[in-house]
């Protein structure tokens, strides 16, 4: 079997899946798990996905759909596989079948599991989860004996916090916009199958085993392959030539921006002279300012050192010259001195 299990959060899908992969032995392949492993074994898609989601962007289809493919690749889905979480879109659902048309392993169904939007609010607000062993409950429909607690281990039933109306409101919006074309495109294959899931688990589960025996053992068209093949190929080229273009574009730059280095240092080289002219006119003119600075402060140095010795000089010979007169005045005042007497 090969199929695709479509479902709105609260719709019990994964619980579902479980139990189909105990009774067909098939693998379920969960995008999210995939993601989840690849990021942390550090694959080349793992790391790629990582780049993606460390930028705060979405991990791009082709990345999903290439772990897929690894993931069909593995001998535990020779038998089927049961895929879940993907494709969400359009788009996606027609990557998907191209791949898988590739792969000779073609879809042979996708099986909505209906349930009714007041169910789904109370089977995601009203749910529990055991922080010890993961064990889950539903304080509507299967409410633990233990108020608060777990009834295996004992632990602590916690509530998520975006478990609330307004949050599961929104999701279930986003994903009635993104399920009704996907449900028209599987409908148009004739590959459509709807399994209601507003019962018991066991009855969900007894009617989703009668929808996949009733499955018709689908093999791949040659058409169908060489379909496949050829848009692939096709997709290829394209990339091939979107490559080349861009290498082109690169080269004819590089060209450019070679001729321009080339013209830039030819005018540089014929400039030189000039410069160089120029470069030399200044610094000969700056070298005579300077010599000329130099002469005067030297100078003014000299004349400063000449005036002070002299001022030092006469300030020395003073006492000298005032000895000298009082000296030679001496005997004319003794002569004087004798005539008034």
């Amino acid at each position: 079997m090969r199929i695709v299990l479509v479902g709105a959060p609260g719709s019990g899908k994964g619980t579902q899946a479980k139990m189909l992969v105990e009774k067909y032995g098939v693998p379920q392949i969960s995008t999210g798990d995939l993601l989840r492993e690849a990021v942390a074994a550090k694959t080349p898609l793992g790391l790629q996905a990582k780049a993606a989601m460390d930028a705060g962007q979405l991990v791009s289809d082709q990345i999903v759909l290439n772990m897929i493919e690894e993931r069909l690749k593995a001998p535990d889905t020779q038998n089927g596989f049961i895929l879940d979480g993907f494709p969400r879109n359009i788009p996606q659902a027609e990557a998907l079948d191209v791949m898988l048309n590739r792969l000779q392993k073609p879809l042979q169904g996708a099986i909505l599991i209906d349930v009714d939007f007041d169910l789904l609010m109370q089977r995601i607000t009203g749910r529990r989860t055991c922080v010890s062993c993961g064990a889950v409950y539903n304080i509507y429909t299967s409410p633990s004996k233990l108020e608060d607690h777990c009834d295996q281990c004992g632990g602590n039933l916690h509530h998520r916090a975006d478990d609330n109306e307004e949050t599961i409101s929104n999701r279930l919006r986003v994903y009635e916009m993104q399920t009704a074309p996907l449900i028209a495109y599987y409908t148009n294959q004739n590959k459509q199958y709807t399994q209601e899931g507003n019962g018991e688990i066991e009855e969900i589960f007894e009617g989703l085993c009668n929808i996949i025996d009733s499955l018709p053992l689908l093999t791949p068209q040659k058409e169908d392959i060489e379909t496949a093949i050829s848009m692939e190929e096709s997709e290829n080229k394209t990339t091939i030539m979107e490559n080349h273009q861009e290498l082109t574009t690169f080269d004819d730059k590089s060209k450019e921006k070679a001729k321009e280095t080339e013209v830039t240092s030819e005018k540089k080289a014929k400039e030189a002279p000039k410069t160089s002219v120029k470069r030399t006119t200044r610094s000969t003119k700056r070298k005579k300012k300077e010599a000329t600075t130099m002469a005067a402060k030297k100078k003014a140095t000299a004349t400063k050192a000449k005036a002070t010795k002299k001022k030092a000089a006469k300030k020395k010979a003073a006492p000298k010259k005032k000895k000298a007169a009082k000296k030679k005045a001496a005997p004319k005042k003794k002569k004087a001195a004798k005539k008034r007497k």
